[in-house]
Protein backbone atom coordinates (compact mmCIF):
# COMPACT_ATOMS: atom_id res chain seq x y z
CA UNK A 1 0.00 0.00 0.00
CA UNK A 2 1.15 3.35 -0.56
CA UNK A 3 1.44 5.36 2.13
CA UNK A 4 -1.03 7.80 0.99
CA UNK A 5 -4.53 6.03 -0.31
CA UNK A 6 -6.54 7.73 -3.03
CA UNK A 7 -9.97 8.60 -3.22
CA UNK A 8 -12.45 8.53 -6.23
CA UNK A 9 -15.59 10.00 -5.36
CA UNK A 10 -18.02 8.39 -8.50
CA UNK A 11 -21.23 9.25 -9.80
CA UNK A 12 -21.17 12.58 -9.82
CA UNK A 13 -23.51 14.66 -11.42
CA UNK A 14 -23.00 18.43 -11.18
CA UNK A 15 -20.88 21.05 -10.58
CA UNK A 16 -21.88 21.62 -7.21
CA UNK A 17 -21.27 18.72 -6.37
CA UNK A 18 -17.84 18.34 -7.89
CA UNK A 19 -16.99 21.89 -6.31
CA UNK A 20 -17.81 19.81 -2.91
CA UNK A 21 -15.88 17.07 -3.33
CA UNK A 22 -12.71 19.07 -4.15
CA UNK A 23 -13.00 20.58 -1.73
CA UNK A 24 -12.73 17.90 0.70
CA UNK A 25 -9.90 16.32 -1.06
CA UNK A 26 -10.82 14.17 -3.14
CA UNK A 27 -8.20 12.47 -6.18
CA UNK A 28 -10.53 12.21 -8.76
CA UNK A 29 -14.21 12.14 -9.69
CA UNK A 30 -16.51 9.90 -11.50
CA UNK A 31 -18.80 10.60 -14.09
CA UNK A 32 -21.61 7.89 -14.95
CA UNK A 33 -22.11 7.65 -18.79
CA UNK A 34 -23.92 4.44 -18.45
CA UNK A 35 -27.83 5.57 -18.98
CA UNK A 36 -29.93 3.13 -16.88
CA UNK A 37 -27.96 4.68 -13.86
CA UNK A 38 -29.15 7.24 -11.37
CA UNK A 39 -26.18 8.88 -11.65
CA UNK A 40 -25.83 9.31 -15.09
CA UNK A 41 -24.29 12.18 -16.45
CA UNK A 42 -24.75 13.46 -20.38
CA UNK A 43 -21.64 14.41 -22.01
CA UNK A 44 -22.35 18.17 -22.14
CA UNK A 45 -23.10 18.20 -18.09
CA UNK A 46 -20.14 15.92 -17.86
CA UNK A 47 -17.18 17.74 -20.16
CA UNK A 48 -18.45 21.63 -17.80
CA UNK A 49 -17.95 19.14 -14.65
CA UNK A 50 -14.67 17.62 -15.97
CA UNK A 51 -13.76 21.67 -16.83
CA UNK A 52 -14.26 22.98 -13.67
CA UNK A 53 -11.73 21.11 -12.09
CA UNK A 54 -8.57 22.24 -10.80
CA UNK A 55 -5.13 20.75 -11.66
CA UNK A 56 -4.42 17.59 -10.00
CA UNK A 57 -8.29 16.35 -9.69
CA UNK A 58 -8.82 13.70 -12.59
CA UNK A 59 -12.49 13.06 -14.09
CA UNK A 60 -12.60 9.44 -14.80
CA UNK A 61 -15.32 8.21 -17.60
CA UNK A 62 -17.62 5.39 -16.49
CA UNK A 63 -18.66 3.50 -18.81
CA UNK A 64 -21.14 -0.19 -19.30
CA UNK A 65 -20.97 -2.52 -21.48
CA UNK A 66 -20.23 -0.12 -24.35
CA UNK A 67 -17.67 -0.96 -27.16
CA UNK A 68 -14.13 0.50 -27.52
CA UNK A 69 -15.30 2.47 -30.06
CA UNK A 70 -18.39 4.09 -28.66
CA UNK A 71 -16.12 5.00 -25.49
CA UNK A 72 -13.10 6.29 -27.33
CA UNK A 73 -15.46 8.38 -29.51
CA UNK A 74 -17.48 9.90 -26.64
CA UNK A 75 -14.74 10.90 -24.67
CA UNK A 76 -12.52 12.07 -27.82
CA UNK A 77 -14.74 14.63 -27.82
CA UNK A 78 -14.26 15.57 -24.02
CA UNK A 79 -10.81 16.83 -23.87
CA UNK A 80 -10.78 17.23 -20.34
CA UNK A 81 -10.94 13.12 -19.90
CA UNK A 82 -8.30 11.05 -20.19
CA UNK A 83 -9.31 8.13 -18.13
CA UNK A 84 -12.05 5.52 -18.98
CA UNK A 85 -13.02 3.07 -16.53
CA UNK A 86 -14.94 -0.02 -17.97
CA UNK A 87 -17.36 -1.84 -16.10
CA UNK A 88 -19.40 -5.29 -17.86
CA UNK A 89 -18.68 -8.68 -20.15
CA UNK A 90 -14.63 -7.65 -20.63
CA UNK A 91 -13.32 -7.01 -24.09
CA UNK A 92 -10.24 -7.78 -25.53
CA UNK A 93 -6.93 -5.73 -26.22
CA UNK A 94 -8.25 -1.65 -25.39
CA UNK A 95 -7.24 0.40 -28.87
CA UNK A 96 -3.75 1.67 -28.54
CA UNK A 97 -4.36 5.48 -27.67
CA UNK A 98 -3.82 8.23 -25.46
CA UNK A 99 -6.12 7.38 -22.71
CA UNK A 100 -5.96 5.58 -19.11
CA UNK A 101 -8.05 2.55 -18.43
CA UNK A 102 -9.28 1.04 -15.68
CA UNK A 103 -11.04 -2.33 -15.49
CA UNK A 104 -13.52 -3.14 -13.31
CA UNK A 105 -14.15 -6.23 -11.88
CA UNK A 106 -17.25 -7.89 -9.36
CA UNK A 107 -16.12 -10.68 -7.26
CA UNK A 108 -17.57 -13.24 -4.46
CA UNK A 109 -15.31 -15.80 -4.61
CA UNK A 110 -11.67 -16.99 -5.41
CA UNK A 111 -12.19 -18.00 -8.75
CA UNK A 112 -12.81 -14.46 -9.29
CA UNK A 113 -9.81 -13.55 -8.09
CA UNK A 114 -8.20 -15.91 -10.62
CA UNK A 115 -10.00 -14.59 -13.37
CA UNK A 116 -8.74 -11.25 -13.15
CA UNK A 117 -5.24 -12.71 -12.83
CA UNK A 118 -5.94 -14.36 -16.48
CA UNK A 119 -7.56 -11.72 -18.22
CA UNK A 120 -4.49 -9.28 -17.12
CA UNK A 121 -1.93 -11.60 -18.18
CA UNK A 122 -3.81 -11.78 -21.71
CA UNK A 123 -3.16 -8.19 -22.28
CA UNK A 124 -0.21 -6.86 -24.20
CA UNK A 125 -0.28 -3.46 -22.31
CA UNK A 126 -1.50 -3.39 -19.02
CA UNK A 127 -4.24 -1.26 -17.45
CA UNK A 128 -3.40 1.91 -15.46
CA UNK A 129 -5.56 0.12 -12.45
CA UNK A 130 -8.39 -2.44 -11.75
CA UNK A 131 -11.34 -1.48 -9.39
CA UNK A 132 -12.81 -4.40 -7.82
CA UNK A 133 -16.48 -4.05 -6.01
CA UNK A 134 -19.16 -6.21 -5.41
CA UNK A 135 -20.73 -8.59 -7.15
CA UNK A 136 -24.21 -7.72 -7.33
CA UNK A 137 -25.60 -9.90 -10.30
CA UNK A 138 -27.16 -7.11 -13.12
CA UNK A 139 -26.01 -4.42 -11.53
CA UNK A 140 -22.95 -2.42 -12.22
CA UNK A 141 -21.36 -0.26 -8.91
CA UNK A 142 -23.39 2.06 -6.44
CA UNK A 143 -25.24 -1.01 -5.25
CA UNK A 144 -23.95 -0.67 -1.69
CA UNK A 145 -22.98 -4.29 -0.96
CA UNK A 146 -19.39 -4.65 0.27
CA UNK A 147 -16.86 -6.54 -1.94
CA UNK A 148 -15.30 -9.25 0.03
CA UNK A 149 -12.44 -7.79 1.74
CA UNK A 150 -10.19 -10.48 3.55
CA UNK A 151 -10.99 -12.43 0.31
CA UNK A 152 -8.54 -9.41 -1.22
CA UNK A 153 -6.08 -9.54 1.70
CA UNK A 154 -2.83 -10.19 -0.21
CA UNK A 155 -3.87 -9.94 -3.80
CA UNK A 156 -1.45 -8.41 -5.71
CA UNK A 157 -2.58 -8.32 -9.67
CA UNK A 158 0.90 -6.21 -11.01
CA UNK A 159 -0.92 -3.19 -11.62
CA UNK A 160 -2.62 -0.35 -8.55
CA UNK A 161 -6.32 -1.94 -6.97
CA UNK A 162 -8.77 0.30 -6.80
CA UNK A 163 -11.71 -0.70 -3.69
CA UNK A 164 -15.10 -0.25 -4.55
CA UNK A 165 -18.27 -1.58 -3.24
CA UNK A 166 -20.29 -0.35 0.13
CA UNK A 167 -17.38 2.04 1.81
CA UNK A 168 -18.82 4.86 4.20
CA UNK A 169 -16.62 7.30 6.14
CA UNK A 170 -17.63 4.43 9.30
CA UNK A 171 -16.18 1.48 7.12
CA UNK A 172 -13.37 2.38 4.89
CA UNK A 173 -10.35 2.38 7.50
CA UNK A 174 -11.46 -0.67 8.14
CA UNK A 175 -11.43 -1.94 4.66
CA UNK A 176 -7.59 -0.20 3.72
CA UNK A 177 -6.38 -2.23 6.97
CA UNK A 178 -7.43 -5.42 5.33
CA UNK A 179 -7.14 -4.72 1.50
CA UNK A 180 -4.43 -1.63 1.22
CA UNK A 181 -5.52 -0.41 -1.79
CA UNK A 182 -3.72 2.06 -3.99
CA UNK A 183 -7.38 3.89 -4.00
CA UNK A 184 -10.74 3.51 -3.15
CA UNK A 185 -13.81 4.19 -4.82
CA UNK A 186 -17.35 5.61 -3.14
CA UNK A 187 -20.65 6.54 -4.38
CA UNK A 188 -23.72 5.13 -2.42
CA UNK A 189 -21.49 5.74 0.58
CA UNK A 190 -21.57 9.61 0.41
CA UNK A 191 -24.85 10.73 -1.36
CA UNK A 192 -27.76 12.13 0.31
CA UNK A 193 -30.05 10.28 -2.47
CA UNK A 194 -28.57 8.22 -6.04
CA UNK A 195 -26.77 11.19 -7.85
CA UNK A 196 -27.06 13.62 -5.02
CA UNK A 197 -23.89 13.51 -2.94
CA UNK A 198 -23.77 15.11 0.63
CA UNK A 199 -20.81 17.28 1.70
CA UNK A 200 -20.60 16.42 5.28
CA UNK A 201 -20.11 12.70 4.27
CA UNK A 202 -17.44 13.14 1.68
CA UNK A 203 -15.22 15.22 4.10
CA UNK A 204 -15.59 12.62 6.47
CA UNK A 205 -14.79 9.71 4.55
CA UNK A 206 -11.79 11.60 2.85
CA UNK A 207 -10.80 12.15 6.78
CA UNK A 208 -11.20 8.44 7.60
CA UNK A 209 -9.32 7.55 4.56
CA UNK A 210 -6.34 10.06 5.24
CA UNK A 211 -6.48 8.81 8.82
CA UNK A 212 -5.87 5.43 7.73
CA UNK A 213 -3.40 5.79 5.35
Amino acid sequence: MTEHVRVKICGVTNEKDARAAVACGADALGLNFYPKSPRYVAPKTADRIARSLPPFVEPVALFVNASWEDMTTTVAALPGIRTIQYHGDHLGEPPQSTWRYIWAFSIKGQEDLRTIQQHLDGLHAQPAAILVDAHVPGLYGGTGQTAPWELLAGFSPGVPLILAGGLTPENVAEAIRIVRPYAVDVASGVEQSPGVKDAEKMRRFVEAVHAAS
